[in-house]
């Protein structure tokens, strides 16, 4: 397992506790970072799940950033900025990295995808050559559904050996989409690639060569079944009337 983890892009994150001014500032307060000592990463997979406000999406912007990607999300050559909303904990992450460099990543997040596929239309008016968004299925991702454009994205700009961090990536997609995102995902990490994601997706988190992190008073090591998406996504399927006569009593 150490050679596996040492061939790893990413082999785990630290939080440097000892920098931190005070826990009852933002970004320290949330819960996911006041609970953060040292996660070891999947080779493959690692899954971040929690309710909403613990601090996910922090945590996932903080590793990304600190491993070079555009806080807004693109590849490391992306340096647009539409607003400087993140956070300073990037600053307090130390990423433990293996003994090979990636040849591909993207930082994906579902609420500044726009911006994204906007930049890429506009570096597209002052490219001279192959346009920038033949790499992402050659029509514009403005001129496509959420769902279509990200398809388009996993579909043809990642490659094996890459690293790629997604935030919420079901945010977008259908069941049905969920389901061809999983299989490319599968795809993908076969060929080399490593995957850190945050989701609320019971089909995405299904993936079964992966490590699911689940926040709640600290992180926990959780077994698919044991996760509440796949709980309460089971009862209510299995119990509908029942859980409807519930909820709308």
């Amino acid at each position: 397992m150490e050679t596996e983890s040492m061939n790893q892009y990413i082999r785990s994150i630290e939080l440097q506790r000892e920098k931190i001014p005070s826990f009852s500032e933002y970004p320290f307060s949330l819960k996911a970072v006041r609970n953060l000592f040292s996660l070891k990463l999947h080779p493959k997979v690692t899954f971040i799940i929690g309710e909403n406000g613990t601090g996910k999406s922090t945590i996932l912007e903080a590793i990304a950033v600190a491993y070079g990607f555009n806080p807004e999300g693109g590849t490391k050559n992306f340096n647009f900025s539409t607003m400087e909303t993140h956070s300073v904990l990037h600053n307090y992450i130390r990423l433990a990295k293996g003994v090979f460099k990636p040849k591909y990543g993207f930082f994906f997040r579902a609420e500044s995808f726009y911006n994204v596929a906007t930049n890429i239309d506009e570096l597209d008016k002052e490219v001279i050559g192959s346009p920038l968004i033949n790499y992402y299925g050659g029509k514009s991702l403005h001129q496509q559904s959420h769902g279509e454009s990200f398809l388009a994205l996993i579909l043809n700009k990642f490659h094996g050996n890459g690293v790629y961090i997604l935030d919420e990536p079901e945010a977008a997609l259908s069941p049905t989409r969920q389901m061809t995102m999983l299989a490319r995902l599968h795809e993908l990490a076969q060929e080399g690639s490593q995957f850190i994601i945050a989701t609320h997706s019971p089909i995405i988190m299904a993936y079964p060569d992966a490590i699911i992190y689940e926040i709640n008073d600290g992180f926990k090591i959780v077994r698919y079944e044991e996760t509440e998406h796949y709980q309460v996504t089971k009862s209510f399927i299995n119990n509908t009337q029942k859980m409807l006569d519930i909820l709308l009593k």
